[in-house]
């Protein structure tokens, strides 16, 4: 099992908007093989920045078939207006969990 965490940085005043498109966009990350789980925080000291965090079964699920497919294309499609700058995306593993 892998994270995408994805650093976003929204332009100020589409929040609102923003975490609407979000919760469109969910189910086309559920459908998508190898997708576990996503979820999405806010920011408390910059409200404009949002951690996008998917849970996958492989980097190749989220890289090559999601990346690749119609779905990746309307999440673009449906958040992208928002973006003030591009996405920053890493890729982790768990390490361990104390509690």
């Amino acid at each position: 099992m892998v994270y995408e965490v994805a650093t976003l940085d929204i332009k100020e005043g589409s929040e609102a908007a923003f975490e609407a498109a979000v919760r469109e966009a969910a189910p086309h990350f559920q459908k998508s093989r190898g997708c576990i789980g996503m979820s999405l925080a806010r920011g408390v000291e910059t409200p404009t920045r949002y951690t996008l965090l998917v849970t996958w079964e492989s980097v190749e699920d989220h890289m090559v078939h999601f990346r690749n497919s119609p779905e990746f294309q309307e999440w673009r499609r449906l958040v992208s207006p928002y973006f003030a700058n591009p996405p920053s995306v890493e890729h982790t593993t768990g390490v361990a969990t104390y509690f």
